[in-house]
């Protein structure tokens, strides 16, 4: 077993560094579909998670616990209510999103819709309450104090957005499911190391989790820079936020 392993991860660096076509073409379509997702969900999500964060209302909580239990949800779930929805009688046939990349793209915006929402409200409802006495103090309005919390927790909505890349980009059963693993079209890293394998192609199959696990623990590393940042960014941003607002 030792010995297949070290093969097939020769075999995979090899692949690699020779710049097979195949290889770097199931990277690209995972890379776009993972993007073009989170930057999907962002349109949405932001909006909803600020009002959630920053406004009270009947209901909020039940709302925050939706999507905080919405954040484990099983993608394969997820990923048949997508087929049926778009398959060609379903009621979102019509967009003829099945097996397409913007399909698998459509159901990861969905998925990584929750982890946005609510990392992003949360950090916006635990602001330094400081903050929020300061602006009152000062004279601030209402949205110029929003508008404040919100810049103070840019960091934190960053943070967010990676995760929901990271998320997007290692899902399986959306992929496999709206997307069918297409050869050359719809298949994306986690569907071709699935393919392989079944196919017995360890040197491929390797290839492609070397990459996939590299972008991953690259996301895991900017993530960790990002909350680096932000602790040591936290004392200037409110220094700026208290001259922000003193200037009227």
């Amino acid at each position: 077993m030792a010995d297949l392993i070290v093969k097939a991860f020769q075999q995979a660096l090899h692949l690699i560094i020779s710049g097979d076509p195949s290889v770097y073409g199931t990277v690209y379509r995972s890379i776009y579909v993972a993007g073009l997702g989170t930057l999907l969900s962002c349109v949405w999500s932001i909006p909803l998670a600020v009002v959630l964060g920053l406004y009270s209302f009947r209901g909020k909580w039940v709302v925050k616990g939706f999507f905080n239990a919405l954040i484990g949800i099983p993608t394969v779930a997820l990923g048949l209510l997508l087929y049926l929805l778009l398959a060609r009688h379903g009621e979102l046939g019509s967009l003829h999103l099945l097996y397409t990349l913007n399909g698998i793209a459509l159901g990861q915006a969905i998925l990584v819709t929750p982890i946005i929402v609510s990392f992003t409200a949360n950090a916006l409802g635990n602001a330094d309450t400081s903050l929020r006495d300061l602006a009152k103090t000062l004279g601030a309005s209402g949205f110029r104090t929003n508008l404040t919390l919100i810049r103070e927790t840019i960091w934190s909505m960053i943070l967010s957005i990676t995760a929901a890349f990271n998320r997007g980009f290692g899902e399986l059963g959306i992929a496999t499911i709206v997307g069918g693993s297409l050869v050359g079209e719809t298949q994306v890293l986690t569907t071709a190391i699935s393919v392989e394998i079944n196919f017995g192609s360890f040197d491929i199959a390797m290839a492609y989790a070397i990459i996939l696990m590299a972008i991953v623990i690259a996301l895991a590393l900017i993530i960790a820079l990002i909350e680096r940042i932000r602790s040591e960014d936290r004392p200037l941003a409110k220094f700026m936020m208290w001259r922000g607002l003193g200037g009227g």
